[in-house]
């Protein structure tokens, strides 16, 4: 699989597979977890039902359960800090 630049990496780091819903694991403990992977070109990122982050790529979708208005509120947040 050839990467470009323009390929979107995500990760995901879990401090225990415990929380997982679905995923197939090769080894059982309850370590860390570190899912790499790519969603291949940027094609559309937007905001699904209003609730939920959809980036998608040509090779696959990323969606996170977060609304505009919290990116909205952390940002703000952070600045006042």
């Amino acid at each position: 699989m050839e990467k470009t630049l323009t390929d979107r990496f995500f990760t995901v780091e879990l401090k225990s597979n415990v929380n997982l819903k679905n995923i197939t694991l090769t080894n059982g403990g309850h370590e860390n977890v570190l899912i790499e992977g790519t969603i291949g070109k940027l094609q559309h990122a937007g905001f699904a039902e209003g609730i939920i982050l959809e980036i998608v790529g040509d090779k696959g979708v990323l969606r996170i359960n977060l609304c505009q208005d919290e990116i909205k509120t952390r940002e703000k947040q952070n600045k006042e800090v």
